[in-house]
């Protein structure tokens, strides 16, 4: 468990992937209901763990205030997530070794300008 008060352990690994499941599902029929392809986003969308992940994260972010993490803070969170979740360990190791990516949803993207 962790030490850190902000961290509770809200449910099993199980639990959150299925809501993550049905999230994702949601998600998806309401893009393709509004007529998009699915070759266009489907790559874009974050994966059942990698929701699981922001879900945590979120609810961390929510714990401390609402306060934007810094680059530093959102790192650590992402250590504990991993450490007091070790199932989702490699989703959050592979979030953290993505320095930048082109999904908007991400943690670490940058937007530049108006694009």
């Amino acid at each position: 468990m962790s030490s850190d008060p902000l961290l509770p352990r809200r449910a099993s690994v199980e639990v959150l992937r299925a809501e993550a499941a049905d999230e994702l599902q949601a998600l998806q029929i309401e893009r393709l209901r509004a007529g998009e392809d699915p070759w266009d986003f489907m790559e874009d969308l974050p994966t059942v763990d990698e929701l699981v992940v922001f879900t945590l994260r979120a609810e961390h972010i929510e714990a401390d205030g609402g306060l934007r993490p810094t680059h530093a803070r959102n790192q650590r969170l992402l250590r504990q997530i991993a450490a007091q979740y070790p199932e989702l360990s490699r989703a959050v190791w592979r979030m953290l070794g993505a320095e930048n990516t082109h999904r908007r949803w991400d943690a670490v993207v940058r937007v530049i300008g108006d694009a």
